[in-house]
């Protein structure tokens, strides 16, 4: 979905937005990867060759016209023959983005596409995934190769050797499927290192996609006093802070507040979590919504969370690359390994995939103050706690512990903390 944010925006603009955004994740190097749009005039703006990702301005980006003619102070990309040959042969294609983020690069070398199975989401927003033969890099070989796989209807495509390149409709929808991509890269390649991925059949996706709620019914009056207008700002601070730490990608990622009694406020379906704005908030009060808003389709779920647990004033519902590790293989989340993990998470379960699809009591049964959170197999991490921040920081040690989990399954055996000591844990911080 196209972020409003971005509608209106000069492409130059929008490609620095979204060149910084790919940079700053870690997901390119400051002379790897770039970006194109195709305007409404059929000229292409796109990153220049050989300048510092990290430090682009709009006045870096080139325009090549629809007549060859070359615009700017800089060469533009030496790629850029294949980003014109995917315009060539896809009409419907306005943006491409090419880079080299390390888990689909780690793919291409090994000759594999990643299977998106693993989570609905990714399946979703990357769609089905090609792949592109070896050629020179800015070769004419290289556009005629990928333009092939384009030409079949794949958006994003897997570059033998190389790296990754994906099409969309607009700037944001490709940015989406190649942010959605890497997590799914970056996820698959944690979890063998614990353990071995399980998938899901097309059927389990489908009984998820059946899972679209009914709607609550819409509020006949709304008022959006100052406490209110706090909530939204925090909600808003926390989502983007969570995309800029790679807790939570553009697609997906829900999280909701308590506003007074059992009324609260969470985030909209549909709108991408990096551009999310205060008036996207949806409000919830009285079991109806704010009119003319969808919110998370997991509304459900948190309004019987709120309704049940009188502490619980907030959640975040997320996908993070180490705790996913862990959803997709069913292995055990051992928190016990760190004292700092349990004291702030204590034992995390995982539950089955649909477990939090509406009518299911198993999340609901869990969930208290001394099981704050779960982990939803092959969906999501889902976190809870008093304030925002401190549910936040509950997901940040999460994910901290899931990494450190994560990367010492190599070294050997873990040796976790035994039941006296934990029992010396409970006493001294819990108590």
């Amino acid at each position: 979905m196209e972020a409003l944010e971005t509608r209106f925006m000069h492409p130059r603009d929008q490609i620095i937005l979204v060149i910084s955004r790919i940079y700053n994740r870690g997901m390119t190097t400051t002379s790897g990867g770039n970006i194109s749009i195709m305007d409404d005039n059929g000229d292409m703006w796109v990153t220049p060759s050989a300048i510092d990702k990290g430090s682009l301005r709009p006045s870096d980006i080139i325009c090549v016209k629809k007549d060859g003619e070359i615009i700017g102070k800089h060469k533009p990309s030496s790629e850029y023959p294949f980003h014109k040959a995917i315009y060539e042969i896809r009409q419907d294609i306005k943006s491409v983005v090419h880079a080299h983020p390390p888990g689909l690069v780690s793919f291409s070398i090994v000759r594999q596409i990643p299977n998106t199975n693993v989570i609905p989401q990714a399946k979703h927003v990357c769609g089905p995934i090609g792949f592109a033969p070896y050629a020179l890099p800015g070769s004419e070989a290289l556009g005629d190769s990928i333009a092939d796989v384009f030409a079949k209807g794949h958006n994003s495509v897997i570059m033998e050797n190389h790296g990754v390149v994906v099409g969309g409709t607009n700037l944001v929808d490709a940015f989406e499927r190649f942010e959605a991509m890497e997590f799914c890269s970056r996820t698959l390649i944690n979890a063998t290192s614990i353990g071995e991925p399980r998938y899901l059949t097309d059927k389990d996706i489908e009984a998820f996609d059946s899972q679209i709620p009914v709607l609550l019914p819409e509020l006949d009056h709304v008022s959006y006093p100052s406490d209110e207008r706090f909530v939204r700002d925090e909600i808003v601070r926390i989502v983007r802070r969570a995309c800029k730490q790679g807790l939570m990608i553009s697609t997906y990622g829900t999280v909701s507040v308590r506003w007074k009694t059992n009324d609260f406020l969470i985030t909209p379906t549909n709108v991408n979590r990096w551009d999310i704005e205060r008036k996207d908030i949806v409000q919830i009060k009285d079991g109806k919504r704010e009119p003319g808003k969808i919110p998370s389709r997991s509304v459900w779920l948190h309004q019987e969370i709120y309704k049940r647990n009188p502490n619980i004033n907030s959640i975040i519902l997320t996908q993070s690359p180490y705790l996913m590790a862990f959803g997709v293989t069913g292995n055990k989340f051992d928190v016990r390994t760190i004292p700092e993990s349990w004291i702030f998470l204590q034992d995390v379960p995982s539950v089955p995939f649909g477990s939090h699809f509406k009518g299911n009591e198993t999340i609901l049964n869990l969930i208290s103050g001394k099981t704050p959170a779960v982990i939803i197999e092959n969906d999501s991490v889902l976190v809870t706690g008093d304030k925002l921040l401190n549910t936040f920081d509950r997901l940040e040690v999460a994910e901290f512990s899931a990494k450190s989990l994560t990367l010492g399954a190599p070294l050997g055996k873990m040796h976790p903390i035994n039941d006296d000591q934990v029992e010396d844990l409970r006493k001294k911080f819990l108590s």
